[in-house]
């Protein structure tokens, strides 16, 4: 496939809708263990890491022929998906440099520095997600 210089506003909301969507079912599963024992509890824990960095995957999925040269390599929400991917992929889930990128954990969603372990919350993903899919729309949206 050609690489995409844009992406229709329907597209990008139907990805905020699944996004939306599989969140939402990731909380209903959260919230009927939440009550349970403690072995509930750590299974839910490791589901949730499990789950959202599966998540990450699906994000730089939904756009993973975007025109490479329109996203920049000053660090933005969009570098970072790409170099969680592939350290999630290709590195064993620790984040690797990419000499190509500035990505800095000062100025990154996540905060996180070379050689750290990809660990991805709920709540750090909604973060991601925001700011993702907002460098999106604002470099490719039409």
């Amino acid at each position: 496939m050609l690489a995409r210089k844009s992406y229709s506003r329907e597209y990008l909301q139907s990805c905020r809708d699944r996004v939306d969507a599989q969140v939402l079912a990731y909380r209903e599963v959260a919230d009927a263990v939440k009550d349970s024992d403690a072995a509930d509890a750590s299974a839910l824990a490791a589901l949730e890491q499990a789950y959202f960095s599966n998540m990450v995957l699906t994000l730089d999925g939904y756009f993973q022929h975007r025109m490479r040269g329109m996203e920049g390599k000053d660090g933005n929400p969009a570098n970072e998906v790409r170099v969680l991917t592939a350290s999630i992929l290709e590195n064993g889930g620790i984040l690797a440099a990419d000499s190509t990128i500035a990505l800095k954990p000062e100025s990154s969603v996540l905060g996180l520095e070379v050689g750290d372990p990809v660990v991805v919350t709920e709540e750090k993903f909604m973060h991601l997600a925001f700011a993702y899919f907002s460098e999106i729309e604002a470099r490719y949206g039409e």
